[in-house]
């Protein structure tokens, strides 16, 4: 199964792609047009800033929306989650508009950014969550968070605020944390979003 991994920022991804190819993926990091019309599955990985990140898409937004349109199943991690949005108040910038809502920061009341282990608390089961325990304990690294304007929220974590931790509407899901970092959870989730790209 081949994946695409958008190379959209300066931070080393190789767990990420380390992961996936654990769960029998064929990953590549890359920004190019062929990679993406040949992938089964992208990823939009959670590294750089809103802004920068945009820009780096921008050669490949129409196709890259046109696949997820096509059915691609489609995962977007941490800043990769964000760019799914309409705006982000990190950055200026269009987002990709795939999901109704905005980024906005943490509140000033807490720690920012938020770091470390925190639990997922399920508001509906979805394929992406099969096997995944209420509660369980995921690895977070963010100063911003998503503000839904649609019913797909998946699952829910608070800290300062309750914010959606997983999103999605078939074939686009978001994860504000990490999965690659996150333990077998992480991994149970990355090998169930390879599931539904295999169906």
């Amino acid at each position: 199964m081949k994946i695409f991994i958008a190379a959209t920022g300066v931070g080393n991804i190789h767990s990420l792609a380390t992961a996936l190819r654990r769960l029998g993926g064929e990953p590549e990091v890359t920004l190019s047009l062929r990679a993406l019309r040949e992938a089964d599955a992208i990823v939009l990985p959670g590294v750089g800033s809103f802004s920068s990140a945009l820009r780096r898409l921008e050669p490949l937004r129409p196709h890259l929306l046109e696949a997820v349109e096509s059915g691609a199943p489609t995962l977007g991690i941490c800043l990769g989650y964000q760019l799914f949005f309409r705006e982000s108040e990190e950055g200026p910038g269009r987002g990709l508009e795939l999901f109704k809502g905005r980024v906005v920061r943490l509140p000033k009341h807490v720690k920012a950014p938020h770091i470390g282990w925190n639990t997922l608390e399920r508001v509906k089961q979805t394929p992406l969550t099969e096997g995944v325990e209420e509660g369980c304990f995921v690895y977070f690294l963010h100063s911003y968070y998503p503000v839904l304007e649609e019913q797909i929220a998946i699952a829910e974590t608070t800290y300062g605020v309750t914010f959606p931790s997983i999103a999605g509407k078939p074939p686009a899901y978001g994860v504000q944390f990490h999965p690659e970092r996150s333990g077998q959870v992480g991994l149970r989730i990355l090998s169930n979003f390879l599931g539904e790209a295999r169906r």
